[in-house]
């Protein structure tokens, strides 16, 4: 009898833990979206950069703490690493910029992106999309032309 009543407990556990469990893989909302596949190339690529240079940099001071002959060649090559390491994530930068100023952004709650230059003119009712068509406003004049 306590046999049966204990492989009960156990079987009724195992039920449990069975309903309880979940999956190996299970989806999480993120929140932030994910970064642009040339941003997010070009900020690995720095991050990749930095970490070689914080490496080299590290060898060039123990290097120069053991007076080793190592301390100079390493700190000639962490200076130009440095350098490189500054332009990757000028590159960065420049490239989230490019990216933002083509494909326009995306924020929440509002959006800031501009629409297209067509769907802009459409979206205008009463003025004609084409600039150069009659009744729309000439350009200003320069002063001498």
């Amino acid at each position: 009898m306590a046999a049966q009543r204990h492989h009960e407990l156990i079987e009724h556990a195992f039920a449990a833990h069975e309903r309880r469990s979940r999956s190996l893989w299970v989806e999480e909302p993120v929140g932030r979206r994910r970064m642009p596949d040339p941003v997010r190339r070009s900020a690995v690529r720095a991050v990749i950069i930095i970490a070689l240079t914080i490496i080299q940099v590290n060898i060039a001071v123990l290097g120069a703490l053991a007076a080793a002959w190592i301390a100079a060649p390493m700190t000639l090559s962490a200076v130009v690493s440095t350098i490189i390491a500054t332009w990757a994530v000028l590159d960065v930068w420049v490239t989230r910029q490019v990216h933002v100023q083509r494909h326009g952004v995306i924020s929440e709650p509002s959006s800031v992106a501009r629409a297209p230059r067509g769907q802009r003119a459409q979206a205008r009712p009463g003025r004609p999309a084409d600039p150069q068509s009659p009744g729309s406003p000439s350009p200003p004049r320069l002063r001498g032309a």
